[in-house]
């Protein structure tokens, strides 16, 4: 069982605050001092120049001149705060928290807020409790949200149920801060009794309102929501934030609205601005980092660097009741980014709480063996060099006993189970690549459609889901998945319903993503962990995705970008993100809360 605020003890030394306050003052050496970079001051927006940042245990004691009792040369360099990720569901990696927090240390961020309604929508409360007990075998800060929406709507089957008692009861837990993102929000502003039941538990609601406005954001924002990372316009960005909302841009691999939404950040408003990620594939955070990446695009697309990193930072923090992070400034914690460049160029050194949390001077474990230069070499080497120089704790495997085998079907399918005839009178789900959202079409004949099919998996129900689809051009194959947000059922899609079945029967009892081709599994990836994760390290975990990617692109002609295959494919059975999607028991019109 995981720990409650009240008894916990963070794992950390002991600092007396007259230590703090005697090194602060210069009457006795710090722990350690960064020697003479460029200070990021994200409260006056400005560059404090040749300055040094001195700390003791866990803490920012001072800037300016100060001695250590070790000493790190950063000059030329700047030091800036570490980044925040605002809004991140760790599962959507595939990596089990302690593997995740590795592969984002090594490009900057210290603090992430995680929702785990999707291991929670598996596992329910013992999806939370594995979340929470193998987040703290990371160096970085992870806080969690409690999932709100488990199930996400009373029209998905999940695996499991968490009632108002349960977020009165995980809300006592350590490192937990708030209700995560409300999706229902038609329940919100219909005054469902089982929503404003949850929301009546606290007052620290996150959003989920896509195209929301008027009466209806209103009526929303009184169930005590705070944030929304769902805006697709500036626009919208505006009126939500004229509402007093604070809006998360999202840079994931999905949904990528930064350049939009960066429009709307101006001076006077940038306060009720930070970034998210919300859903990132393994491959793009290894390459590109999470948070790094919004900075680095918002930059590129106008805004200021300072600004930027305000937004990355001290905002994430204010937003998130994090007090003492987001800052270079004394007494608050020594999350601290040291980088060539404001865009974050070349991360050297990444410290949480004062530990040194990732090292690009040393390889971890040799002292004597310094990082040669990069530039001939493949990305794939120079990810698996950062990854080695990620100091993590060692503290063995978390139980996954409650969250494994959890692929229940009723009986094997066959291929009359996902057969449809095609009507011209029903609507055609388009799926579109780079976007969440889904149209409805009508057309006269099936002719270069898909077949795609949901399939409910916790309970043996027995209860399929079938439609056609536009947008995906897949031949003489077919994809399968335990992954299917939010209630994680399986998802399939293929042009023919054996090579479907093949897929769906792959997955087993553990679940993973299986890819056939003219009658064979040609690519298996097992996710062990509620179907969804793998508890591999973060480079053999890529390494099985590049293998899904490439195998996909056989059955795809045409189709560039497998990963966006497969988060449409995850997406499409997501009931409150407009307009049509697949549920389990058949088509759902998102914009009038019902299926057809």
């Amino acid at each position: 069982m995981a720990e409650t605020k009240e008894n916990s003890i963070r794992d950390r030394s002991v600092e007396k605050l007259s230590d703090r306050i005697n090194a602060a003052v210069g009457n006795e050496k710090a722990d350690l001092v960064l020697k003479g970079g460029y200070v990021v001051d994200v409260f006056n927006q400005k560059i404090i120049s040749g300055a040094d940042v001195a700390i003791c245990g866990s803490y920012i004691v001072g800037i300016g001149r100060y001695s250590g009792k070790e000493e790190i040369d950063v000059s030329g360099k700047y030091i800036i705060p570490g980044l925040i990720d605002s809004h991140v569901h760790i599962e959507s990696s595939f990596l089990i928290p302690s593997e995740y927090a590795k592969a984002v240390v090594m490009h900057g961020v210290t603090t992430i807020i995680a929702d785990p309604h999707e291991i929670a929508n598996v596992c329910g409360v013992d999806g939370m409790d594995y979340m929470l007990e193998d987040g703290e075998k990371s160096l970085i800060n992870i806080q969690y949200m409690v999932p709100s929406c488990v199930p996400a709507t009373e029209f998905d089957h999940s695996g499991a149920v968490i009632t108002k008692e349960d977020i009165e009861e995980l809300l006592k837990r350590k490192n937990v801060v708030g209700l995560g993102e409300m999706m229902n929000y038609p329940g919100v502003i219909s005054c469902d009794d089982d929503v404003i039941n949850k929301l009546s538990v606290t007052d620290f609601v996150d959003g989920h309102s896509p195209t929301l406005g008027g009466r209806g954001l209103c009526a929303y924002i009184n169930g005590g929501v705070m944030t929304d990372h769902e805006c697709i316009s500036a626009k919208e960005a505006r009126e939500k934030v004229s509402m007093g909302m604070n809006v998360l841009i999202r840079e994931g691999t999905g949904s990528k609205n930064l350049e939009e939404l960066i429009r709307a950040v101006t001076a006077n408003n940038s306060s009720s601005f930070a970034f998210c990620t919300d859903d990132k594939d393994i491959d793009e955070i290894l390459r590109d980092g999470t948070i790094r990446n919004c900075v680095r695009k918002a930059i590129s697309h106008g805004l200021r660097p300072q600004l930027a990193i305000k937004l990355a930072t001290i905002n994430a923090a204010r937003i998130y009741g994090q007090k003492k992070r987001g800052a270079i400034a004394p007494a608050y914690y020594a999350d601290i980014v040291v980088a060539d460049s404001l865009k974050l160029d070349n991360i050297e050194m990444v410290f949480c709480e004062g530990k040194l949390a990732f090292d690009k001077r040393y390889l971890s474990g040799t002292d004597d063996q310094a990082v040669s230069d990069k530039s001939d070499m493949s990305a794939d080497e120079i990810e698996e060099i950062n990854m080695k120089s990620v100091i993590a704790r060692d503290t063995g495997k978390t139980d996954t006993s409650r969250v494994t085998d959890t692929v229940h079907l009723n009986g094997i399918i066959t291929p009359d189970d996902l057969h449809v005839e095609f009507d011209p009178d029903k609507p055609v789900i388009h799926l579109k690549e780079g976007s969440l959202i889904t149209e409805p079409i009508y057309l006269a004949d099936p002719t270069g459609l898909v077949m795609l099919a949901n399939i409910e998996r916790h309970h043996n129900t027995g209860f399929i889901g079938k439609a056609f689809a536009m947008g995906l051009d897949i031949r003489g194959g077919a994809v399968a998945q335990s992954i299917g947000h939010d209630s994680h059922n399986i998802t399939v899609i293929g042009d023919n319903t054996e090579d479907m079945v093949l897929a769906v029967n792959a997955l087993g009892k553990s679940g993973g993503i299986a890819v056939v081709k003219d009658g064979k599994v040609i690519e298996f990836m097992p996710l062990p962990i509620g179907g969804i994760m793998t508890d591999l390290p973060a480079l053999e975990a890529d390494a099985q995705f590049d293998k899904i990617r490439e195998a996909i692109e056989l059955i795809g002609p045409g189709e560039k970008d497998s990963n966006s295959i497969l988060m449409v494919l995850s997406f499409s059975s997501l009931l409150v993100i407009p307009h049509i999607k697949l549920g389990d028991r058949g088509l759902f019109d998102v914009d009038n809360n019902r299926y057809l």
